[in-house]
């Protein structure tokens, strides 16, 4: 048995989107999951990308993503890593994919001095939950995400 975590190629765009639909679908938010492959060819894989994607095989299967971009720390002065998504499919689960793909992400973070990895977990995902604490990760219980779309997103933009 193999486990391969390899950057993501524009042959991959299709099955990038299927992971994110069938992430979607396991959180319950599937009704939000409107990516299209053209969406996801014109953000990775263009000149200059501002997101990146490691796609998961085993045995030349693939079987999970991981989804990522850059960001900064105002207080650390460093970039970071957010990791967007995260899925392996149910039938791999168990056999270290997430976590090899969460090494893979944190060798990136090393590899480019960044000063932190971090992501979103829903409240109610305990396993996930359980899985990111037994990596020793913590949760920052004292922020709340905030988020703007649709028409409040517009409307915000009309005032600048």
């Amino acid at each position: 048995m193999t486990l391969l975590i390899r950057k993501a190629e524009l042959k991959d765009a299709a099955l990038i989107v299927q992971f994110v639909r069938d992430l979607a679908e396991y959180e319950k938010l599937a009704d939000e999951a409107v990516a299209s492959t053209g969406d996801i060819e014109r953000a990775l894989f263009c000149d200059n990308p501002k997101a990146y994607c490691l796609i998961a095989e085993w045995n030349g299967e693939p079987c999970g993503f991981a989804l990522y971009f850059f960001n900064f720390s105002t207080f650390l002065g460093r970039h970071g890593v957010y990791l967007e998504d995260l899925f392996v499919r149910e039938t791999h689960r168990g056999r270290g994919v997430g976590k090899a793909l969460l090494a893979q992400l944190a060798k990136i973070a090393i590899d480019n001095n960044c000063g932190r990895l971090e992501w979103s977990v829903l409240d109610w995902n305990a396993p996930s939950i359980a899985f990111y604490k037994s990596l020793g990760a913590d949760a920052m219980d004292e922020w709340t995400v905030y988020r703007l779309t649709g028409a409040p997103l517009r409307n915000l933009a009309g005032g600048a």
